[in-house]
């Protein structure tokens, strides 16, 4: 074919052509038919890959030998299979990792709302890029009663592993919640987290999936920390990045007026919470009656 083209595209023949090529000149004048005598083979093997998508070329090749087929009285053997397959394009499909999901409407802000400081956490990812185009991963905490955003890390990637040490890090500081909430994402059904927080009594509640409204307000502080911070940021580095998403978490929980707490910042709010168990408590320890501390004691644990 090469010399064809260069005797096509130039003055020299044929002859010349192969000459120069050390080409024979039968190769030009040869019609192979080895195409059209694989056909019935490439058919019967498209038709048993559309019945056996999961099947590579061995076991196809098994079941064309059991059924004895045969081109020109010759077997089809493995070899040749082989070369069909790769040449056809034929490969056993991607397998697909069904993927777990636990949430149920019944876990939503709704049904489910937070009724005391610490009682639901909430935590999602949120994701950004440096100015070289390298992802960043941000995972926020939120107490959903107060309103604090407990915990902003920031890395190029999270496991699984790593949100068990951030969460780690909380609970040795803030105490241990009843419920922290989240989405389906992987990072938080994975086993490793799911029993790290049935060790430590912490009652996950998985959203329905496709729902973010039911995540409400991991999902608001998730916004507000998009339109106030990153899309006003252009982040150069990790290390950036962390500093300014650190700053911007003391400005929210410290300086910035909450419209769901009064306008009070989510430390203030917090902060009184904290001065108010402590008198529920006494009350509580000073009633004379079981009669005078079943209200109390209502009051008291919507508070701690």
């Amino acid at each position: 074919m090469v010399a064809r083209v260069q005797s096509a595209t130039t003055d020299l023949s044929e002859r010349r052509a192969c000459e120069v090529l050390g080409q024979p000149r039968a190769t030009q004048r040869h019609q192979g038919t080895k195409t059209d005598t694989d056909k019935p083979l490439v058919a019967r093997m498209h038709e048993l890959a559309r019945q056996n998508p999961r099947y590579g070329y061995r076991r196809i090749h098994a079941m064309l030998d059991e059924e004895g087929f045969k081109l020109g009285g010759v077997g089809a053997g493995r070899d040749r299979v082989h070369r069909l397959w790769r040449r056809h394009g034929l490969k056993v499909p991607r397998k697909v990792h069904k993927r777990r999901r636990l949430g149920t409407a019944e876990n939503g802000i709704t049904r489910h709302a937070a009724e005391r400081m610490d009682h639901v956490w909430t935590y999602d990812f949120v994701k950004d890029q440096t100015t070289d185009g390298r992802p960043l991963k941000i995972l926020t905490v939120v107490d959903e009663y107060t309103r604090e955003c407990l915990a902003c890390p920031v890395a190029r990637r999270f496991t699984s592993g790593d949100v068990v040490r951030t969460l780690r890090g909380l609970f040795a500081t803030r105490g241990v919640p009843g419920h922290i909430r989240s989405d389906n994402g992987p990072e938080f059904i994975a086993k490793q987290v799911r029993e790290w927080l049935e060790v430590n009594n912490v009652g996950p509640l998985y959203i329905e999936p496709g729902a973010p409204w039911q995540n409400g307000v991991g999902e608001s502080f998730n916004g507000k920390l998009r339109d106030e911070c990153l899309n006003l940021e252009l982040f150069t580095s990790l290390v950036e990045a962390r500093v300014v998403i650190e700053d911007y978490r003391g400005h929210y929980n410290h300086r910035r007026p909450h419209s769901s707490l009064d306008y009070r910042t989510p430390a203030a709010f917090a902060s009184a919470c904290r001065r108010e168990t402590p008198l529920r408590l006494a009350a509580l320890a000073c009633a004379t009656s079981p009669a005078d501390t079943r209200g109390l004691e209502v009051s008291s644990v919507a508070l701690i």
